[in-house]
């Protein structure tokens, strides 16, 4: 006779066998992480999988590639992806706003002021009355910056005394590249491939950053969590940190022996034409991973976030005039 107790005994047993047995933990979904289609993010991906570092790190990712930083967001925050690369400040202001999220540092690299090698501008007053290019808006933060520097430190007001151009990254370097910009403040992907065509840096990010009286430069592009993702699956979030970290360590290693099967996966997605801008890219990439103690990379956010809020406004950074709290995902690497 099938009894009761014998129709439950063999109804767990099923659900056991199918993984799904009653009190079982969920199973951990894939990541789907949003990535632009030739940011940099796509080098470390390319890179990870290549080492089988995912695979290490019991983690699995479906990655999908977006034209621009627009269509990452949008996709974000309709819940088509659970994890996107973008800036802290969109984070934080998104956050501040109410969306749950968490922020995973991934690369302190940020643009340059580029001029021809033989420019006779030498310092930021010799911006007076040129042609500058502007990557991004005019509350863009390397422009916010770059107008407080060259107001502190030449009485320069570049807004009038300069003849500002805002516009795409690619077209700026075109047209910086064909003389018709006397200077462009761009993305350091762009200022790296212009290095070996004979253009120099006039002042980079990271001297503008210091100048506000910070030691070093925060990590301003990171990864971004959906908030109920990171609690539902913390181990998914810190196996993809412990993954995205030993990739660092592999592109970053000193033995060629160690770094190149790495940068061999990577050279493919970076549009480098030649030796020279592929070496460009590769200096600039590493010098931009993050090494700070997440203590003192939070510390030092929230120092820059506050010269910004003075200087953008509510424009900016939205409602919150400080770094909101709770915004760095801090949680332990997985054990592998």
């Amino acid at each position: 006779m099938l009894t009761r107790r014998r129709m439950l005994a063999l109804t767990a047993t099923a659900l056991a066998a199918a993984g799904t047995a009653p009190g079982a933990a969920r199973a951990a979904p894939p990541l789907r992480l949003g990535i632009l289609q030739f940011g940099t993010a796509a080098w470390e991906i390319a890179a990870m999988t290549a080492l089988g570092l995912d695979a290490a790190h019991n983690l699995s990712l479906a990655t999908t590639r977006y034209a621009n930083n627009d269509a990452g967001r949008i996709a974000f925050q309709a819940g088509a992806a659970d994890a996107i690369v973008t800036d802290l400040l969109w984070a934080a202001r998104v956050k501040a706003e109410g969306r749950d999220l968490v922020y995973l540092p991934f690369s302190s690299s940020e643009g340059a002021v580029m001029v021809p090698q033989a420019s006779p501008i030498r310092s930021l007053s010799d911006l007076a009355g040129k042609r500058l290019g502007v990557a991004g808006g005019a509350l863009d933060k390397s422009w916010l910056m770059l107008k407080a520097a060259a107001q502190e430190k030449a009485g320069l007001d570049l807004q009038s005394a300069a003849q500002p151009v805002f516009a795409a990254p690619p077209l700026l370097a075109a047209e910086l590249e064909q003389g018709r910009l006397d200077a462009a403040l761009l993305y350091w992907t762009f200022a790296a491939r212009l290095e070996p065509k004979g253009f120099r840096r006039l002042v980079s990010v990271e001297e503008l950053v210091k100048g506000f009286g910070l030691p070093h430069e925060p990590t301003l592009v990171g990864y971004v969590f959906d908030g109920g993702f990171a609690r539902a699956y913390p181990a998914v979030v810190s196996a993809f940190a412990a993954a995205s970290r030993a990739t660092k360590a592999a592109l970053g290693d000193a033995n060629p022996a160690r770094s190149g099967p790495a940068w061999a996966a990577a050279r493919p997605e970076m549009q480098a034409g030649d030796d020279a801008t592929f070496e460009a890219l590769r200096r600039g990439f590493i010098a931009g991973i993050p090494r700070l103690p997440l203590a003192e990379e939070r510390a030092l956010a929230a120092q820059l976030y506050a010269v910004l809020a003075r200087l953008g406004g509510p424009r900016l950074v939205g409602p919150a005039l400080t770094l909101p709290p709770d915004l760095y995902f801090a949680g332990e690497p997985v054990a592998r």
